[in-house]
């Protein structure tokens, strides 16, 4: 049995925020957080995420679009949501339920003038999702 905080990122889509949360939990914290993400919805895998992911180092591009009622939810410690909608349907939880916002980067990106553009967005939230990362398991509550 492991000791490690079970932690589950769920976001609207499963396709970005929560993707990108994943894998940089992984990357940064694996040896402390076993960690999975799922969407109440699935919207498949965001390939701007993907490519901002890997020019950080950081591959999830083997990521699949997980819907929540796929998951055991109970078999997680902590729900940490990404996004307002998902925070709004989060199926019931015993556990603790986190809400940290990130922007939507496909959202962002609606009105950029080009790929570039674009990609700016992805990467500034992929560094704030990096840095939100970087506080757990603290943030959390633990120790």
């Amino acid at each position: 049995m492991s000791d490690k905080i079970k932690l589950l990122f769920l976001c609207t889509g499963n396709s970005c925020r929560s993707q990108m949360a994943e894998g940089w939990t992984r990357h940064l914290k694996g040896d402390k957080i076993e960690v999975r993400s799922a969407g109440v919805e699935t919207h498949g895998l965001n390939h701007d995420a993907v490519k901002v992911m890997e020019e950080a180092g950081v591959d999830i591009s083997g990521h699949d679009s997980q819907l929540i009622e796929d998951l055991d939810i109970q078999e997680f410690d902590y729900v940490i949501t990404v996004c307002g909608h998902a925070g709004e349907n989060c199926p019931y939880f015993p556990g603790k339920v986190i809400h940290r916002g990130f922007d939507d980067p496909p959202a962002l990106a609606r009105d950029a003038a080009d790929h570039e553009e674009t990609l700016k967005h992805y990467r500034r939230v992929r560094d704030e999702i990096r840095a939100f990362v970087e506080t757990l398991p603290e943030a959390l509550g633990e120790a």
